[in-house]
């Protein structure tokens, strides 16, 4: 009798490995699997992907918020002649853009859920035990058993649980373990692009009613340009992260990532209610913690995934 390891289909027919196959026609079983087993060994080293494209795109947006913070402070707070407004939307503008860059920072540099790279070995496959008729998926592009729900992504170069999508704008792919991170920069960026075209606003009616010399520090042409210009920022931030966190927090509802939706994958995973998925992914109980991008939401140390066979 063949042992289990020979049981195992190869992903790349004809090399006979004994490694598992990503063409399986029938998913007769599961296996289940400890999270510790499939968790990458960076996840407590830093983590951070070398991709022009993305890091780019991250300096784009420190830079976007930093001119933000320049005409905020410089152009409509600080020449004020209202002391109070300008600390109270002052100390609120700071407080929701500091929490801004520190949730990027967490989405950028957490790792994202990878699966350690090439585990897919003779050795590894005969550890898990598999019984007679089982199999496991192996991904060709970076070695690894690939678990139930876990998508192999071209710029991180590894495969990625609950990989929701990979965006640019943090550099780094949107899984199982930073999606609360990514979700808090959404929510804070818009906060921060609402509170700043309010502050537009009042500013712009404040000089129509007075003098335009003493409205600011700035000549009138060089205020009205850097004004428009974060006004332009700002809805265009507002409305591209509200999408965005609206996206997600529909995702955690629905337990369904974003590549699921796109690929309409039959779900093969327990259904659980809103609230738990939100529990799931933000830690638990609900706390002000939810809301912190330096905590760490423990999702569950017990937790197993299941190797599709």
């Amino acid at each position: 009798m063949k042992s289990p390891v020979h049981r195992c289909r190869d992903v790349e027919h004809g090399r006979g490995q004994g490694m598992a196959g990503a063409n399986c026609l029938q998913a007769e079983q599961r296996i289940p699997i400890s999270k510790d087993v499939i968790t990458s060994s960076s996840a407590s080293a830093m983590w951070f992907i070398r991709d022009i494209c993305g890091i780019v795109c991250a300096v784009i947006t420190w830079l976007l918020l930093l001119y933000a913070e320049f005409v905020v402070l410089f152009v409509m707070l600080l020449p004020s002649k209202n002391l109070m407004y300008s600390i109270v939307n002052g100390t609120l503008f700071n407080i929701l853009a500091f929490l801004a860059l520190a949730s990027h920072l967490r989405a950028m540099c957490t790792d994202p859920g990878a699966v350690p790279k090439g585990n897919a070995t003779k050795e590894y496959i005969e550890s898990l035990q598999l019984k007679p008729g089982q199999v496991v998926y192996k991904c060709p592009k970076c070695c690894s058993i690939k678990p139930d729900r876990a998508h192999h992504c071209s710029v991180c170069k590894r495969c990625i649980r609950k990989m929701d999508h990979h965006c640019p704008w943090v550099n780094n792919c949107v899984g199982e373990n930073n999606q609360k991170y990514f979700v808090l920069f959404t929510m804070y960026i818009a906060l921060i692009s609402f509170h700043a075209l309010l502050m537009v606003v009042f500013h712009f009616l404040y000089c129509f009613e007075d003098d335009w010399t003493k409205c600011s520090s700035f000549s009138p042409p060089a205020t009205v340009i850097l004004l428009i210009l974060l006004c332009f920022e700002g809805l265009l931030f507002l409305i591209f992260t509200s999408v965005m966190f609206g996206t997600q927090v529909h995702s955690i509802c629905t337990d369904e990532t974003g590549i699921e939706q796109l690929k309409k994958e039959e779900r093969r995973w327990a259904k659980k209610t809103k609230w738990m998925n939100m529990r799931a992914v933000f830690g638990h109980p609900f706390s002000l913690l939810w809301f912190s991008p330096f905590s760490t939401p423990d999702h569950g140390k017990a937790e197993t995934y299941q190797y599709v066979v």
